[in-house]
């Protein structure tokens, strides 16, 4: 068995030639050109395609320029959210080669939550800067703290366990993040709307800010493709392969906490897309990281871009649905789905 084989029992069968997996990569760009041009064109004022076309050019002062101005940056952010959310469910999923792995089930966005809400509470941390900053370190020491937790006992670190800690993890951080903000009703009514998880509020300064940071995670992920395809086979034949397995362990999740932290302190926690993504690329594409990784990207920022666009859709207001409750909606069955397929084996 190769590093290239699938990484579940039996998934030699999901082994897909090289012109399958460029197709699904060339798809998925297809989809995001697609999803670009809804997302600009829905919203409270529906713009035609000829609006979009005069706006860019630079030959339409109307308000429709004016909604697609406002709509480019919230589709930016999506696409980039997206994306780090599903680069990071992938990579923490082979990390820990636990098939329900994800940012927000194993508690990671709880910690980068948390960090940001006693920033904000006690230190009048505000700007971009310091809250991807505490964003990052939290998601950091959860990340410790759930693996280590998970570790104890008989076995190590089994994905039952994983998930056990990641669950009561996130209760407990959740609860802490009620505790701190309940007295400030000063904070309430904006850290409520980015506690749901969001991209409404997009603005390019701030997108500036973190794109560079999701860029490096990014760039961390992708480097170690190849190490999370030895991970697959086990630690004793990784490292029979020559692997530093702990090393490797390390420099990927180190990437998965960057991306997962700095996407949530733009965009609030928003769950399930690292953990649905991932799987559904696996069925197309196979379980090569080295395609994995950059078509769960692809398939990340479709799914938050296309949710961000259902929840405008489906409540064409002000008070439109928040991408965080549409992506839940669709992911809480999708979990249920693996959890009594899989019956949280290893990867």
């Amino acid at each position: 068995m190769t590093a290239a084989t699938a990484v579940v029992p039996g998934a030699a069968v999901l082994r897909r030639p090289v012109a399958v997996r460029t197709a699904w990569l060339l798809a998925g760009l297809a989809v995001i050109l697609v999803l670009c041009v809804l997302s600009v064109s829905f919203g409270v004022k529906a713009v035609s395609f000829d609006d979009i076309v005069a706006a860019l050019s630079g030959h339409d002062d109307t308000v429709a320029q004016a909604a697609i101005i406002k709509r480019i940056p919230r589709t930016v952010l999506a696409l980039l959210v997206g994306a780090a959310l599903a680069l990071a469910g992938a990579t923490m999923q082979a990390v820990t080669r636990n098939p329900i792995a994800d940012p927000g089930i194993l508690g990671v966005s709880g910690g980068a939550s948390l960090a940001v809400v006693i920033g904000m509470a006690f230190a009048g941390i505000t700007g971009a800067y310091g809250q991807m900053a505490l964003a990052i370190a939290g998601a950091a020491i959860a990340a410790v703290f759930v693996y280590t937790v998970g570790s104890l006992g008989r076995g190590g670190a089994t994905p039952l366990k994983l998930a056990l800690a990641g669950a009561a993890t996130s209760a407990a951080f959740a609860s802490l993040v009620s505790a701190v903000m309940l007295p400030r009703v000063d904070l309430l009514q904006s850290f409520q709307s980015w506690q749901i998880g969001g991209v409404g509020g997009a603005e390019w300064p701030r997108i500036a800010v973190t794109a560079p940071v999701l860029a490096v995670g990014a760039l961390i992920c992708i480097v170690s493709a190849r190490g999370m395809n030895s991970l697959a086979l086990g630690d004793d034949m990784a490292a029979g392969l020559g692997e530093h397995v702990s090393r490797t362990r390390l420099v990927s999740a180190l990437g998965a906490v960057i991306l997962a932290g700095a996407a949530t302190a733009i965009a609030g926690p928003i769950g399930f897309v690292g953990l649905v993504v991932p799987h559904v690329c696996r069925m197309l594409a196979g379980t090569d990281h080295r395609w994995l990784l950059p078509l769960s990207a692809l398939a990340g920022a479709s799914l938050l871009l296309a949710s961000d666009i259902i929840g405008r859709v489906v409540a064409p207001s002000s008070e439109e649905i928040q991408v965080g409750i549409v992506t839940a909606v669709l992911g809480a069955p999708f979990f249920i789905w693996i959890v009594r397929r899989q019956k949280v084996r290893e990867l």
